[in-house]
């Protein structure tokens, strides 16, 4: 069921109107119909900022994950560098010589092992997830 109205409009509006449905081949009243639908919708500026802050919302979600991983990070490499400096002795310049070598050797292997892990989908920060995750019987 339509509802019949009637509106005046001036006479440039008039011939826009007119120009536009012989144009495009439709009735003014679908013209008139559509533009009004269009003007009491949401605007495309509204739907927008909408898109935009569900966007902003998941960036934020994103860099408080990244912010927590590079925390865990950052304390993992402290906590490591005072406990290799606590427990290990220096070297007597004897055994320098050879334990440059064995360094070099060791931190290609770290290296390549660093690699595979970051390569793949096993991390530490999952591990640490998974480690911590309250379980069932918790």
């Amino acid at each position: 069921m339509r509802i019949k109205h009637t509106i005046r409009l001036p006479p440039k509006l008039s011939s826009h109107l007119v120009d536009y449905a012989a144009r495009k081949r439709v009735t003014q009243a679908l013209v008139v119909e559509t533009a009004l639908a269009s003007f009491l919708s949401p605007d495309s500026s509204e739907r927008m900022e909408a898109a935009l802050t569900r966007r902003l919302d998941r960036m934020s979600r994103q860099l408080e994950r990244l912010e927590r991983d590079v925390e865990i990070a950052n304390e993992a490499i402290s906590l490591f560098v005072q406990f290799w400096l606590t427990t290990t002795p220096p070297l007597p310049e004897s055994e320098l010589k050879a334990a440059k070598i064995s360094g070099k050797a060791r931190h290609a292997d770290f290296i390549a092992a660093l690699g595979e892990r970051v390569g793949g989908h096993n991390r530490v920060a999952r591990d640490i997830e998974r480690q911590t995750a309250p379980t069932a019987t918790d």
